[in-house]
């Protein structure tokens, strides 16, 4: 978390988040190599073939015994599997858009993918979006109403993280569609406070306009 109270990167890839890897980076060598063939030895004492990418079964598989398949893919709930979330509460939907990956989340979108989902500490699909400066994806989840301005685990805001990456063209989209520039995260910081902190000029210039437009409007009301 950095001075301003708001954390400053996507969620970092540690121990939990981490690929797994594949043993040492190379195939191991066959060992036993002068062991007797397998069909001569017990169970126990297969050879070692732990090296081989593939083992072969000598078990006869349903189709090969003639037997109809019990579960048919068609039946799988596809519903939940896209909104299944992970270890920490992450939806494919809220990973895919902390790393702007913008046709995934098209796709996960049209399969039914719930753009409102929280994960465990509150990160939402658009605040780490907004912290990428993903407005395409900004757009995307704005379109279908999700709460502009949830906040996380440290009180911040998608409207505090796009200002806190200087990311202009998000901070323009999310106060066009109505952002509050008077939400603070738990250091204290609104977003005008921490675009002057930071030294982000041109974010500052928006937030300005913006907020001269909202006073012309209202003015215009009365």
């Amino acid at each position: 978390m950095g001075d301003s109270g708001v954390p400053s990167a996507c969620p970092q890839q540690d121990g939990d988040a981490a690929l797994p890897e594949c043993g040492d980076g190379g195939a191991e060598s066959p060992q036993n190599c002068s062991a007797a063939p397998a069909d001569s030895q017990s169970p126990s004492e297969a050879p070692a073939l732990d090296g081989f990418p593939l083992k072969h079964s000598n078990t006869l598989t349903n189709r090969q015994r003639g037997n109809e398949v019990s579960a048919l893919p068609a039946t799988l709930d596809s519903e939940n599997l896209v909104n299944k979330p992970d270890e920490r509460g992450f939806t494919p939907l809220i990973w895919a858009a902390a790393f702007g990956e913008i046709e995934t989340v098209r796709h996960l979108l049209e399969w039914g993918a719930d753009p409102h989902a929280l994960a465990k500490e509150r990160e939402s699909a658009l605040a780490l979006a907004s912290m990428g400066g993903y407005t395409d994806i900004v757009t995307m989840l704005l379109d279908r109403d999700v709460d502009i301005n949830t906040y996380d685990w440290n009180g911040g805001t998608p409207l505090l993280y796009a200002v806190r990456g200087n990311h202009v063209k998000c901070v323009e989209a999310l106060l066009a569609c109505g952002a509050d520039l008077t939400e603070e995260a738990d250091s204290g910081y609104t977003p005008m406070d921490l675009a002057v902190a930071l030294g982000h000029k041109k974010v500052q210039q928006v937030i300005e306009n913006h907020i001269l437009k909202l006073f012309r409007n209202k003015k215009k009301k009365k």
